[in-house]
């Protein structure tokens, strides 16, 4: 009988009581305790199985769980006698900070103190009236609940871990397990809206009370899509075991190898493999190169359709914020992704947050981190990146196109101008385009004047790619020089599609244009001197198809002119 799926179920107890669908991952139990580190830092793209992980440690560890052999037998790790004495006998300390997605550090620091609220309450009947604390430690118990109900002692904050590790610890005449889910939540969402200075240093503060100057610890778990760097968050933290994407260390335990899938996929009696290898396979942890995200697995078998289940699963803010936001060059590279090839970059798996806006391979590094770029090799510190598969394509395809979501008239109004050869009516919806979207794609922390329309039209270029896919080959000359962006669009079926030629150039008096109108000639001149026609003419494309069009940027004016 086939096990019964539950979607976004991430509960451990439940699962096993309920014998749902499950794949073993016990034995990262076994690996951890006997690593013997002090605390563990694990990231992993969303939706990988780091929630339910952490669930089934804390079922495991907890006296909570004390004689819940039952959510083990029959699993790997209870094949291992001596662990089987282990369940159910520490203090364990299990939270997330996945729900502190607030605007302004106000409003975070109150849902701080909620889920802290939230989390001593689970322990008050157990503490108050506990034989081994001191009456004055359940006094100070009691304060710090009220405290925190009234949310306005910031001080107690930096403590509110490591006086609960105490209190549970003295209780329990054990140290405590503490394991942190979705560690950097708070701090991507503190990056995206502008308060990053004040919660990096009011986390830095509780994760160094917390895991470094706790005697009440025995050990720790950290959870979180990105490696956040060590100087902004764990500087003084020198007992922290990292393990990346790029790490060997666990990397069967989250995410599913592809002997895990397709045992999945026999239990559910499907049979079509290679199409669910090309839509979800493709991710790399150490050196497990087919592993696959659970969530899109999960879903697959229990719909038995090929769909973008892991796009629609959350958001992409950040990544959204930095493509859409990004410098030329970094367009220019995602359109050679989106294209399907790879990328050689110089990057870093730890995430410094104040730089996302100054190094120009920041990008890449966070894209890899949180799953949508594989790392095919690494030569003398520079990796060879491209998209994962299918499904992710999907996802950063559908991310361009939402950038002109709320615009989507007046691009399709466009789209259908530029396929028809209507000049004047590309014109005045270029035009309206430009005044309402520049903003969105200039919003970097150092715009230059002189990149600005580059910012722009390089993300219009982008757009081109993904809505005319289906229809054409788009292309871009990619020649450096400032002001100037070439593209090709060549048609899938000549017989159908006019070939048509871009030439985008910045106005400039310099150069002895003293109108647009004079731009618009200079790049028309320039697509017949630099004979850009040839690609498609050698590819079939007859010279009477081919359209010429040039572009003449002046701010957010733009003239279009044709030939």
């Amino acid at each position: 009988m086939k096990r019964a799926i539950a979607i976004g179920r991430q509960s451990y107890e439940t699962i096993i009581s309920r014998k749902n669908f499950y794949v073993d991952k016990t034995l990262f139990i076994k690996d951890w305790w006997e690593s013997e580190d002090d605390v563990t830092l694990i990231t992993r793209p969303r939706r990988f199985g780091k929630t339910l992980n952490l669930d089934m440690m804390n079922c495991f560890f907890s006296t909570e769980y004390k004689n819940r052999a039952d959510l083990f037998e029959n699993l790997k790790i209870w094949e291992h006698e001596e662990y089987r004495e282990m369940q159910g006998k520490y203090p364990v300390i299990f939270l997330s900070f996945a729900g502190i997605k607030d605007n302004n550090y106000d409003d975070a620091l109150g849902t701080f103190f909620d889920t802290f609220v939230e989390l001593y309450k689970e322990h008050e009947k157990m503490l108050t009236e506990s034989t081994n604390l001191s009456e004055r430690d359940k006094k100070d118990f009691e304060k710090i609940i009220d405290a925190l109900e009234e949310g306005e002692d910031r001080t107690i904050f930096k403590l509110v871990l490591k006086k609960l590790s105490k209190f549970l610890s003295k209780h329990h005449q054990k140290n405590v397990i503490i394991l942190l889910d979705e560690y950097d939540t708070p701090l991507q969402e503190a990056y995206v809206n502008g308060y990053w200075n004040e919660m990096s240093g009011l986390i830095r503060n509780l994760f160094n009370n917390t895991f470094k100057t706790n005697k009440y610890l025995s050990r720790a778990i950290l959870t979180g899509i990105t490696r956040v760097s060590k100087e902004s968050m764990f500087s003084d933290l020198n007992n922290l075991e990292l393990c990346t994407m790029s790490s060997e260390k666990y990397q069967e335990y989250f995410g599913f190898i592809e002997d895990e899938v397709f045992e999945s996929m026999n239990e559910y009696g499907y049979t079509n493999k290679d199409e669910v290898k090309q839509w979800y396979d493709g991710f790399t942890i150490g050196t497990e190169h087919g592993m696959y995200n659970p969530w899109s697995i999960i879903n697959f078998l229990d719909k038995g359709i090929l769909a973008p289940y892991w796009s629609n699963s959350s958001s992409n803010t950040l990544a959204d914020q930095l493509l859409r936001e990004g410098d030329a060059g970094q367009k220019q590279d995602f359109e050679k992704l989106l294209n399907g090839e790879t990328i050689s970059k110089e990057i870093d798996e730890e995430i410094v947050f104040k730089q996302l806006d100054e190094d120009s391979n920041a990008i890449w590094s966070l894209l890899s981190a949180s799953g949508y770029l594989r790392i095919n090799s690494i030569k003398s510190g520079i990796y060879e990146l491209e998209i994962v598969n299918y499904e992710v394509m999907y996802m950063l395809r559908k991310l361009v196109k939402g950038w002109f979501s709320k615009n989507s008239k007046n691009y399709n109004d466009f789209i259908r101008a530029l396929l028809k050869g209507n000049v004047r009516e590309m014109n005045k919806t270029m035009n309206e385009l430009t005044l309402s979207m520049f903003s969105s794609f200039d919003a970097g922390n150092r715009p230059s004047e002189r990149l600005r329309p580059e910012r722009f039209y390089h993300g219009f270029v982008l757009g081109l790619l993904v809505e005319l896919r289906d229809r054409y080959i788009v292309t871009s000359n990619r020649e450096s020089g400032y002001g100037r962006y070439d593209v090709i669009l060549e048609p899938r079926n000549p017989a159908q599609n006019d070939g048509i030629i871009l030439e985008f150039k910045v106005h400039d008096k310099e150069d002895g244009e003293h109108t647009l109108e004079d731009t618009v000639k200079s790049a028309l001149m320039q697509i017949e001197e630099m004979q850009y026609d040839k690609t498609l003419t050698e590819h079939g494309v007859p010279k009477e198809k081919i359209r010429k069009y040039g572009f003449a940027f002046e701010g957010k004016k733009v003239l279009i002119g044709a030939s």
